[in-house]
């Protein structure tokens, strides 16, 4: 004789509450963890053009570079561009901004086009104090000339730091 169990007719099912919660929880994962790479390849260079022979080097296009050199306790005793002495008292700074107007040709604003214009590198002794850095960056970017600010030079880069 077969015995029937009474449960068996029972179907069993699925939970789809939990399901459908777990798999908003890995997309919501994946999304937040996806990075847009930058795309490569994509660089401005700036070639001659063909068959221009004239190959006169315009020298505000060579990057001009300052230095600062200090002493122990971290004072400025002295500051050099393209190795003409500019001396280490505040008049250093004055002589700076004049040397940088006299290299690139007039008082007048540097219009740059596309990423054209000096460049000025600055290299520093490690235990340089800042303030000197900072006053070295305003006397090459510009001056203010009444209620007109001058910009000078815009692009500057630092080298590494001299031990």
């Amino acid at each position: 004789m077969k015995i029937r169990n009474p449960q068996s007719g029972e179907k069993n099912e699925l939970n789809m509450t939990s399901m459908i919660d777990i798999v908003f929880l890995l997309l919501i994962f994946f999304v937040m963890t996806f990075k847009i790479v930058e795309m490569e390849g994509d660089f401005s260079v700036k070639m001659p053009l063909a068959g221009s022979s004239n190959s006169t080097v315009d020298p505000t296009e060579l990057p001009l570079k300052l230095r600062l050199r200090s002493d122990d306790t971290g004072t400025l005793v002295g500051m050099e561009l393209n190795d003409i002495q500019m001396g280490n008292g505040p008049e250093a700074f004055d002589k700076l901004r004049g040397t940088i107007i006299g290299q690139i040709g007039s008082s007048a604003p540097v219009a740059e086009e596309a990423g054209e214009g000096p460049e000025v590198e600055i290299d520093t002794d490690y235990n340089l104090r800042y303030e000197y850095v900072i006053r070295a960056i305003t006397a090459v970017s510009g001056y203010k000339d009444g209620d007109q600010v001058v910009k000078l030079i815009e692009k500057i880069k630092f080298a590494k730091p001299r031990r």
